[in-house]
């Protein structure tokens, strides 16, 4: 099979799919290699670290799209990558399709396989492939939280630690998996008062076991949300429903309540964010106010660490990429349930219910899709 790697279009978007580990892999395993010039110069990886993984460079992200079986990349295809997809190629990448309707139709309309990482799951019932991700987001999201409260970005002018004499910031963090996990924990590294509000109680149990006294717990009530949105300096939104769109949990009359130039730092933006005024903004121009509020919702956070983001993205999808290059998709997925789950489009139609749901939407099984022919 030849794999195909072009360069992120996304503003500001460093990271590249393919790793020149993972390019030697998968030249090991037998497979062509084509990366764009260039795509891997966000993260440190010279066009030379491909070339002596055997990987062969062009110029164009034109020529990757027409020769490349599999197309590996990291955010989802913006339009003028999705028109360049064809009927019958592999799509492995980041597609976030619940709250986005036309990538969704656009890509049904290419005719080609797209298979998402956020959706690929694991025997413990985790997202291998959105977890490193939802790591350095997580781990983010205090730092960015920390910068836009400072005065001069807009927000109360509170240090995250305080100092004798003066209080730490007062942070929350709604949703207690991956994400809120990490970003408590940075949070609570910096010194600020953190509590994390969740609705299951077996995570909450696992918080006070493992991070007991680091950080407060919570069970996730309206009231119990209320009363903290009204004492909290920076609010993190870290709520995911696998694949479906993010539930809007602090609404745009719930900002009046909140302290003037408290932060919000939406996590969840890629899955349409879990504030209702969230809306998202890049690394160029990463703040607005709402109500007094700031909001702080990069759609793509673990660009900021672009190498970093890169070699753990990379360490998690290599497995499931030589899979569907050694097998082919259909057989790839049919060994594996886990790989089965990320299969979002294919062939026209759309194979995940959490996005037919969102859209409106007819859905095929993915069980069905890969046995037809």
């Amino acid at each position: 099979m030849k794999i195909g790697c072009p360069t992120e279009i996304k503003p500001q978007e460093f990271r590249v799919g393919l790793t020149p580990n993972a390019a030697r892999e998968a030249t090991g395993h037998g497979h062509a290699v084509v990366v764009q010039r260039g795509a891997g110069t966000g993260a440190g990886f010279a066009d030379a670290d491909y070339e002596a993984a055997g990987a062969a460079i062009v110029d164009t992200a034109e020529e990757v799209f027409d020769t490349a079986d599999m197309i590996v990349k990291v955010k989802e295809p913006q339009a003028a990558e999705r028109a360049m997809l064809r009927e019958g190629q592999i799509l492995f990448t980041y597609l976030h399709l619940a709250p986005d309707p036309v990538q969704t139709r656009e890509l049904m309309h290419s005719g080609a396989t797209c298979i998402a990482y956020e959706t690929v799951t694991d025997d413990r019932g985790g997202l291998p492939l959105l977890a490193p991700m939802s790591e350095v987001a997580g781990r983010l999201a205090p730092q960015m939280g920390a910068w836009t409260l400072q005065k001069a970005n807009g927000g109360r002018g509170v240090l995250m630690g305080g100092v004798p004499g003066v209080g730490p910031a007062r942070v929350l963090v709604v949703g207690g998996g991956v994400v809120g996990t990490h970003a408590a924990r940075i949070a609570a590294g910096m010194g600020a008062d953190v509590t994390v509000l969740d609705r299951s109680l077996p995570r909450l149990r696992y918080l006070d076991d493992v991070f007991g006294g680091t950080f407060g717990t919570g069970y996730s009530s309206a009231g119990l949300l209320s009363e903290h949105l009204e004492q909290a300096d920076m609010v993190i939104g870290a709520v995911l429903i696998p694949g479906a769109e993010a539930p809007k949990l602090v609404s745009r009359a719930d900002l009046s309540r909140m302290k003037p130039g408290a932060a919000l730092v939406d996590v969840a933006i890629d899955q349409g964010g879990c504030f209702e005024t969230s809306k998202a903004t890049t690394h160029a121009d990463p703040v607005y106010d709402v109500d007094g509020i700031m909001h702080y919702c990069v759609a793509n956070m673990p660009g900021a660490v672009a190498r970093t983001s890169t070699i753990a993205l990379g360490n998690a999808t290599m497995p499931f990429m030589l899979a569907l290059a050694d097998k082919g998709w259909r057989q790839a997925c049919a060994d594996d349930p886990h790989l089965l789950a990320g299969l979002n489009v294919h062939a026209g139609r759309l194979t995940y219910y959490a996005v037919g749901r969102a859209q409106g939407i007819d859905v095929t099984s993915p069980q069905v899709a890969v046995k037809a022919e």
